[in-house]
Parts: C-alpha cells; structure tokens; sequence
C-alpha cells in the first residue's frame, strides 16, 4: 500500500475515526493486511475490532490464543465463520455472541454436544446456523438432549445446517425434538441421517403413523430447502417428502450404500413419479455414492424419468448420479421437457451417449452449467452439440474418455466458458491450441488431470503470449511427461494463479519449487505472492532442497501444502511448526476448501517477503525475520496485537 511518495505517512493525518470507517468495509483478512502497513491503521484496526458487524475467518485454523485479542466484546458483531480445526469447548465462550444472527464454525471435531446446547442458549436470534464435523474425535459425544436445547433455544432460525452424524439418536426421541424447530426455518441439510427417520418425521404432516407418537404440529412446515445424505432413498422418503413438505422448491438427496439396497429400501420408477406432487420444484438432485459400493440406481429405467417429466416441466436444474439403466431416451426426455432448464449434471450416466444432444438445437435450452462426469460412452459429437449453448460458463467432462482433440475445438467456441474440466481424456498439445485465443482469456478454472498425451508443449501452446489471462486455478496432476521446463515457462507467464495442482508428477522436482518461490506476478508483487494452494504430493523429484524454499519468507500466502509425508518426514513437520497457517497434507488426500474467498481484490497491495495477515497476529509490525528461525511463540504473539 506504500508508495515512493510517501502515501502511507499522509494517512497519519487523517483523523482515526475516519480510518477506522473505511476499514470497516473490508473483510477481517483485509483489516488485519491493512494494519500491517503503518501504527495508524494499527491502532485502527484494534479499535474497529469492537463493532466489526462481521468476522470471518475461514482461511486459517486459529487456536483460542490467537482469537481472544480478535474477538473482543462487540455487541455489534452480526456474522461469525470460522475454521475450528484447533478450538475446542475452551473457545466456546469466546465465539458465542448475543448479537449473533448468523453462526458458521467448520470443522468441530474436538468440540462435544455441548456447542449445540451453549448455541441455543445464548445466541437466541440466530437466523443461520452451519456447524460441521461436531463431536468427530474419539471421546467426543452429542446427546439427544443439546439439540433440544438448540431446537428449542433459536427460535428465529431460518437456515440450518449440520454436516455431522445425527443417525445415533433414538427415532422416538428424534421426532420429539424436531418438532421443537423453528417454524421460520426455509433451508434444512443434515449431513447424515436414516431414511426411515425422515420418513416417520414427515409421515405426521400427512396424518400417517402410530398415533402413540405423534406428535401436534406439522413437521418443517415452511421448508422451502431440504438436502440430505441418508443410508438409502428410498420411494418412501420420497413420497414423504413430496406430500409432506408442501413448499418444497430445491431437493437434494445422496446416499452411499454399503450393502446392495433390497427393493423395500431403494429407489424405483414409482418413487421418482412421486416427486413434485405439488408442482414447486425447481432444483433436484438424486445422487447414489460408490463411496462405499460400486453399486446403481438399479430398478429405475426411462419410464420412471418419463413419469417424473411429467409433473417437472418447470425444473432449472436437475442432477442424476448413478441411474445405469437410463438411456438416451430417459436424458433426451429431460432436455426436451424441461424448458426452464440452465444446469444439467448426470454422474455414471453410463448409457448416455452423443445421440442425447443431437437435436439440442431445436429445444428452447439456454444450459449454463453442464456436468457429465463418468459418462463413458460420451464422444466428441455430444460435445460439438453441446458448444451450441453460447452461455454455458461451466463444462465438467472428466472421466470421459472417449473425449480427443475434436471436442476443444467445439470447446474453443464457447465465449463465456469460466470453468472447463477435462481429467482422464485423450487429448493432445495440439488440442489444447483450439482453446486460444477466445477461452484462455477468460477461463478462470482449468483441469487437465490424467490427460496422459500431454507434455511441457502444452504450456507453451496455452500460455505463450497471452497478455491477458483470468485462470486461476489450474489442475496438472498425473501428467508423465510434465517436468520443471513446463513450471519455469508458467512462471515466466506471470498471472497470478492462486491455486495449482501438480500431485502424481514423477518429473516434477526442486527446480518447479524454487521457479514459484521466485514468481513474481507482476512488477509490484515478489515471490509467487498469489498462490494459496500448491499440491506436489508424490511428485518424484522432490529433494531436502525444496522444503527450504518453502519456509517463510516464500509463498508468502500459502494456506494449503501437499507432498509426500512418508520421506523426509522431519522436514515435514518442521515446515508444518514454522507455518502454524499452513495446512500440509502428507497422505494423499485432495486440498482446498470451498468456504474460501476468492476476492483478492481488496488486499493484494504491497506484499513484501512475509504474509503481512500473518505478521500482523504474530507480531503487529512487519519484520522480516531469518529463514532458519522459527516463529514467534502463538500467546505472546497474539497479546501483541492488543
């Protein structure tokens, strides 16, 4: 944010009301960057932490130490997110707040039940709540007893979500307490969950069931939003759902058998032709997991889509994982009378072929979003018919390998494409030309994984020359023939790529490491300051050298690291310790996290060698301290802020 002129100086000036105003319409990552830059906006940025109306903090796992001076009392604060990797029941306190109408705490594992009850105790006029993970480590535990005390307790909630288990509770007990919940409440998604249990809960709203425990008023009655992941779908949940919630516009359901589903537990043409009985739906999606089984919606065929179709004309987004025994009838049927429709995702749609999309020309369908994945049989013509859609922005088409050279040049006329994802095909370096110069201006997201023709040419062919270049994610894993010379001309491109993939890459070695260190994206930002997640797990040639360009001050906003943990496992750790904001997986497992906010813009000024977000939680100055020192102790650094 300083310039030659002293521009920073001059702000010393300004009276500190009027600072801390304008920081306050930044984001907390922003403010903290911001107060890094002079004691000014500083002493600033520790007042306007008082009546912050929002605090999120979802790019790091902070521990209670680092939390305490950041969450002062503020009886303005209105929205709390934070990342709860290292908090337990000792953070409770601290992140509950009255004032609070909006709660997102990620991963929650070390926390019991008892979040659940403090939430719906002091947070009375929440009107969202999204908890994850609670009670996940081994000797955490949820009773039957804390949800009641958070069903009955957030009286005003309106969006709830809880991404954990809550398939332990007794299904007599479970429908006692649910029928506590808030009559406002329009979006409900449970993260697992019996299908008997939802089953029985909605078969009250329809006077259905054993009167003993019945219980009075209507179960969810205003639910406009329901998304579940449950043992098996079933014709009866369905049917349930349908006639039970009568305002019901967005569906989603995915279950994971761990057995073949018998008939009295699995989905059928009879279930699907139950679904939007009252004729509200807009958004569906049916969803069978291989998570645990190979296995398939197995006893629905085009019939039953024939039957659905015929009570959800007015569909604008539909998603249809694993229905093996659908053909291009049961799709084309789809495409021809949902007139509405903008996103169509089919996952092991594994009897669709291009004969789906061949007359997609003479439907009405203006497709935004378009996801086959797993689609075997899909060739270049489908897509050629697809590129039709001049307003399509996402085209997933991973896994179908049947995809060659033919299918980018259809691609390569898609003017408003944003996000293309092409993992396992057979394409080429010379395919990858079709996509200049109309897609690689203004693709944001590109995946090549697996795509095994590929070689260091394929850098050259998509970036050489480019002045102007949005991507910003890029997935080059499991390539064989890629090596440094295909990183050192990315570097050498200069747009600023925020996350990169490159696991599974035996050529991949020290040099690639050393090129993104050294990357400056333009002439105002040093040292790869852009990237926020580099995946190099397995990737062969991979030495000692490496990690000691991966310590501070390099990659100064990196957050999420992977590489192989099992060699050079000390080194490992050491980085691990040294960047208590890093995550680094070592065993294989896929990086990222979706809460993460994408909008740089606000604090990608002046970024010298250190994380000036970082600096400021540690040390409240910017110094650059030695590669081979660790960082400051966490409490002391944290007390500094203050």
């Amino acid at each position: 944010m300083a310039d030659g002129d002293g521009s920073v100086e001059s702000l010393d000036l300004l009276p500190s009301a009027v600072l801390a105003t304008i920081m306050t319409k930044l984001d907390l990552p922003s403010i903290c960057s911001v107060a890094s830059t002079c004691r000014t906006f500083h002493s600033c940025a520790s007042q306007i932490l008082n009546f912050l109306p929002s605090f999120h903090l979802l790019e790091i796992s902070p521990t209670v130490e680092f939390l305490r001076p950041l969450l002062p009392p503020n009886p303005f604060l209105r929205s709390l997110k934070v990342d709860c990797g290292q908090l337990d029941d000792s953070a409770i306190q601290l992140l509950l707040k009255p004032s609070l109408h909006e709660l997102c705490l990620h991963n929650c594992s070390d926390f019991s039940g008892k979040l659940l009850s403090e939430i719906g105790g002091c947070c009375k006029d929440l009107r969202s709540l999204y908890l994850s993970s609670v009670a996940e480590k081994r000797g955490r535990a949820i009773h039957i007893a804390d949800l009641e005390e958070l069903l009955s307790g957030c009286t005003q909630l309106e969006a709830l979500t809880l991404m954990f288990d809550v398939s332990f509770f007794l299904r007599q007990n479970f429908a006692r307490v649910w029928a506590m919940a808030s009559e406002k409440l329009t979006s409900l998604e449970i993260g697992c969950i019996y299908s008997v249990t939802v089953t029985e809960l909605l078969s009250q709203n329809l006077g259905i069931g054993n009167s003993v425990n019945r219980i009075g008023p209507s179960m969810w009655p205003n639910i406009e939003k329901l998304c579940l992941s449950v043992d098996y779908i079933t014709d009866a949940m369905v049917g349930a759902i349908s006639k039970g919630l009568v305002s019901l516009t967005h569906l989603e359901l995915q279950d994971a058998p761990i057995i073949e589903p018998r008939f009295s537990f699995d989905l059928t043409n009879v279930g699907l032709q139950q679904i939007n009985q009252l004729s509200k739906l807009k958004h569906l999606s049916l969803v069978r997991s291989q998570e645990f089984l190979v296995t398939y919606f197995r006893r629905v065929n085009d019939l039953g889509i024939l039957l659905m179709a015929d009570g959800c004309a007015d569909l604008e987004s539909i998603c249809l994982g694993g229905f093996c025994r659908v053909t291009d009838t049961g799709f084309r049927t789809i495409l021809h009378t949902f007139s509405n429709l903008n996103k169509l995702r089919v996952f092991h749609g594994i009897q669709l072929t291009h004969l789906v999309f061949h007359d997609i020309s003479a439907t009405s369908l203006s497709l935004k979003h378009v996801s086959l994945r797993w689609c075997s049989l899909l060739t270049n013509d489908a897509v050629k018919n697809l590129s039709l859609n001049k307003d399509l922005s996402y085209l997933d088409l991973r896994d179908c390998r049947s995809l060659r050279d033919e299918a980018l040049q259809a691609i390569g006329t898609i003017p408003k494409l944003k996000t293309l994802l092409l993992d396992g095909s057979d394409i080429s370096d010379a395919g990858l030309s079709h996509l200049r110069p109309l897609i690689m201006s203004s693709l944001v997201s590109l995946s090549v994984r697996g795509c095994k023709k590929l070689t260091d040419k394929s850098i050259t062919v998509l970036f050489d020359g480019l002045s102007k270049i949005e991507l910003h994610v890029l997935d080059l894993s499991n390539l064989p023939y890629l090596s440094d010379s295909a990183v050192l001309q990315l570097t050498r491109s200069k747009f600023a790529i925020s996350e990169l993939r490159m696991r599974q890459c035996p050529l991949i070695g020290d040099v690639s490491v050393m090129a993104l260190a050294s990357m400056q994206v333009n002439e105002d930002q040093r040292h790869g300051s852009s990237l926020r997640l580099l995946d190099l797990y397995n990737c062969g040639g991979l030495t000692q050298l490496s990690f000691k360009w991966l310590k501070n001050p390099y990659f100064p906003r990196l957050r999420w690291l992977g590489v192989t943990g099992s060699l050079h496992r000390d080194l490992v750790d050491a980085l691990a310790r040294s960047r208590p904001f890093l995550h680094v997986a070592c065993h294989g497992e896929e990086l990222g996290a979706d809460h993460w906010d994408s909008s740089d813009s606000l604090y990608l000024h002046h970024y010298d060698e250190v994380d000036e977000f970082e600096q400021w939680l540690f040390d409240g100055e910017v110094e650059i301290e030695d590669d081979d020192d660790d960082m400051a102790d966490a409490e002391n650094g944290a007390e500094l802020i203050l």
